[in-house]
């Protein structure tokens, strides 16, 4: 066998059988003497077996063949090996190796935790098909406008979801639905129908007066039968403002007034007595209502209404939407199977769900979410509907905890075919059909408001169940929380209720969005002028870093010049900067908790405006690569959230939809030269001592640019900024620098009339003395 040099490797098996070493190395320095030493040699494997033999180098000149190959040896290997222990040829070539790597250790990667309210605890979120996210939320019943409790959980769940889809990269399938049918809708649909009809008959002063004394009957009847003190306050008012308004006709009528005078009498009495009146008409004439369309028609409309409200807040569309009306045959041969389980039992026409008999099995358990309100006939009732909670249908039911599956219908409401006779869907089964349909028998997450946990969802869970035969139709409950108004319950059925059309009349939808992101999205939300201020500010916060930014990234650089020297305090806030980004990551792994995001960010910003005011303290540029960065994930994140809608490349967009790129982009150019044009004015101007120009200049910022949205800011020894911003945000703006400005004009005149007057008092008394 060669070595890599030509030489002859030689037998070593005879030499490492010899027991003694020091008869070991002379018969090794005995073969050695007939090989010559190479500097670099190729060592095999059998020269490093043989060598590691020796413990250490022999003691007697003559073997200094054995010696000097010992050696060699071990500047290459290191010392001997211990005993047991292999030695492997590491280097071939050379006289160092090296050293052996490994790995960091690393920190333990941060997991996504969600609120789920099937445990009531913050669980890892693990969807069951890799990143596939399978998602049902339930949709509004359409049957009057969208309002701000509907915002509270739309905005939420649209955060949560960008979250889950932009930040953590999950796949997710949303699905919602759209109840159209429904007691609710059945029973306004019949109301404004018969109204309707009633106002065009244009009935007579007097036959209105009449019709309007009857209808307050039971409606007096039902106000004194009400205990909830909410409902009642509600009740009362309308009573009150009938009666305001029935007085004017009578004395109208009375006085035998003109019958223009008398007509607007009447549209008055009509337009308040108009909840009074409907309900009275209903309870008399609803049975004879019959055409299907009329059912239709309301829930269409609103369903558009809400819809454009929805993409007024930008919240994006589900990925499938599904309407009750649409999805009738399959809700009925869900039903049918539970029934087939053992699940549902028929009575007179209708169909119930049998919750003794579900809790009873060893696989199932009924009131999953909510299992200290099972028996709360309030909530079950207020769950099956104003229609199906009269004593005959109640008495339909094995328990008063069963609920309806479907319903049959009575006179005056819509119905399809079934094997049970002509009914309509219950509300509780529709989610569970529609999303049994699409996500199959378990879905990643249920979405909802969190009044809707029982009876609703504990009703879906148990049904869905029973028709999956599993335990595991939902694997995570989320639930937003409550809307409150200036801390006021809010609630449709009691017309305490803000639209989403009248809030954006006064906030933007960031603005909106903006607030939602400053408080937990499972916690209570107070919608009030002090929520509003804060996200008011807020925003003002962020959009002036942003253009402080910009006009900082505007200033001229060559393109070596972009990359400029770091010193302490960019490194400083390039630290804070990583640190705050590793922040917000750790909140948004915990249940998405924007409100710590929110806060992080404010502190980064505040950090960079810091760093920014040092460096023009010292009139020195800011570092721009640096600037930007933070910007440009800042205005990602809030992308994120989707608080910013256009495509911006950095910060908040600025004019109306679709122009924010255009309009920055344009016009710019052409402002900063007008600000340098005007600098060079002033500069002219306080050295010719014109203060005539200098006025102009000052008009020019503080009266003519604001109206067109554009901020002219100078400083001392530093060029202006310029500024887009929105028109109206700047002439608030200034109307409050003017008022300011007036209350210190009123102080400074208070102060030199009362040193006038004490003065001049001063005086007498010398003079009298």
């Amino acid at each position: 066998m060669a070595d890599s040099s030509g030489q002859q490797a030689p037998d070593y098996r005879s030499i490492l059988s010899i027991s003694d070493e020091a008869a070991r190395a002379q018969a090794l320095n005995e073969h050695l003497s007939t090989r010559s030493y190479v500097q670099g040699y190729s060592l095999s494997q059998a020269d490093v077996d043989a060598f590691r033999q020796l413990s250490a180098p022999p003691a007697d000149p003559q073997l200094f063949h054995v010696a000097r190959w010992f050696r060699h040896i071990e500047a290459l290997l290191g010392s001997p090996c211990g005993k047991g222990q292999p030695c492997r040829l590491q280097a071939s070539k050379g006289r160092r190796v090296r050293p052996q790597w490994s790995p960091p250790a690393g920190t333990q990667p941060c997991r996504l935790h969600l609120y789920n309210s099937l445990t009531r605890n913050k669980e890892v979120f693990i969807p069951q098909d890799g990143k596939k996210v399978t998602w049902y939320c339930c949709g509004p019943t359409v049957y009057d406008a969208s309002h701000m409790g509907h915002a509270r959980s739309y905005i939420s769940f649209d955060i949560l979801r960008r979250v889950l889809k932009d930040y953590f990269k999950f796949d997710v399938f949303y699905c919602m639905n759209i109840t159209d049918i429904d007691d609710k809708i059945i029973k306004r649909a019949r109301q404004n129908h018969l109204f309707e009809q009633y106002r065009e008959k244009r009935p007579e002063a007097a036959q209105l007066l009449e019709d309007v004394q009857a209808a307050l009957k039971p409606f007096s009847v039902k106000l004194n039968e009400t205990t909830d003190p909410d409902k009642k306050q509600m009740l009362e008012r309308i009573q009150h403002a009938v009666q305001l308004a029935t007085e004017p006709l009578e004395k109208a009528v009375q006085s035998r007034l003109t019958g223009e005078e008398v007509n607007s009498c009447v549209e008055v009495l009509l337009e308040e007595a108009k909840d009074l009146l409907s309900d009275w008409l209903d309870s008399t004439l609803g049975c004879d209502v019959t055409d299907n369309s009329i059912f239709s028609k309301l829930p269409k409309f609103w369903e558009g209404d809400f819809h454009r409200d929805m993409e007024a807040l930008n919240v994006l569309p589900p990925d499938v939407l599904t309407r009750v009306s649409e999805y009738v045959p399959e809700i009925v041969n869900f039903v049918q199977k539970i029934v087939d389980n053992g699940y549902g039992y028929v009575s007179n026409g209708s169909v119930y769900f049998d919750t003794a008999k579900f809790a009873s099995s060893e696989k199932h358990s009924y009131g999953k979410l909510v299992p200290e309100a099972v028996g709360d006939q309030k909530a079950l009732q207020e769950g099956e509907g104003d229609l199906s909670i009269s004593a005959d249908r109640l008495s339909e039911k094995r328990s008063p905890n069963d609920f309806a599956l479907w319903k049959a219908s009575k006179p005056g409401e819509p119905s399809w075919p079934c094997p049970w006779g002509k009914g309509r869907p219950g509300w509780h089964i529709e989610c569970s059909a529609m999303a049994g349909t699409l996500l199959g028998a378990s879905m990643d997450i249920h979405g909802g408001g969190f009044d809707l946990r029982f009876p609703h969802h504990d009703n879906e869970l148990a049904q869905s169940e029973a028709y999956f035969e599993n335990d595991c139709w939902v694997r995570y409950f989320l639930h937003t929380g409550h809307l409150t108004i200036a801390g006021c319950k809010m609630s449709k059925s009691l017309k305490n209720f803000i639209t989403i059309k009248d809030a954006l009349k006064k906030h933007s939808a960031r603005q909106l969005r903006l607030a939602f992101l400053m408080h937990s999205w499972k916690d209570t939300l107070d919608y009030s002028s002090n929520t509003m201020e804060s996200a008011l500010q807020y925003e003002k916060f962020l959009n002036e870093f942003f253009l402080n930014v910009k006009d900082i990234l505007r200033a001229p650089v060559d393109i070596t010049g972009q990359f400029e020297k770091w010193g302490e305090e960019e490194a400083e806030l390039n630290k804070n900067f990583y640190d705050k980004k590793t922040a917000i990551h750790k909140a948004l792994c915990d249940n998405v908790d924007t409100r710590t995001v929110m806060e992080e960010m404010r502190a980064l910003v505040s950090q960079c405006n810091l760093y920014m005011a040092a460096r023009k303290a010292v009139r020195k540029r800011p570092n721009q690569g640096l600037l930007e960065n933070i910007a440009l994930y800042l205005t990602h994140m809030l992308k994120i959230f989707g608080a910013i809608e256009e495509d911006s490349s950095l910060g908040f967009p600025v004019g109306g939809p679709g122009t924010s790129l255009s309009l920055e982009a344009t016009v710019m150019p052409y402002l900063q030269v007008l600000s340098e044009f005007r600098e060079g004015v002033r500069k002219i101007a306080r050295e010719q001592k014109v203060p005539e120009i200098l006025q102009l200049s000052d008009a020019l910022r503080d009266d003519i640019l604001p109206e067109l949205g554009v901020r002219f800011e100078d400083h001392e020894g530093l060029p202006t900024v310029v500024k887009l911003v929105d028109r109206n945000t700047l002439l608030k703006e200034r109307e409050e620098k003017r008022r300011v400005e007036e209350e210190k004009r009123k102080k400074k005149e208070e102060a030199a009339r009362r040193k006038q007057e004490q003065e001049h008092s001063e005086s007498e008394g010398l003079e009298a003395s």
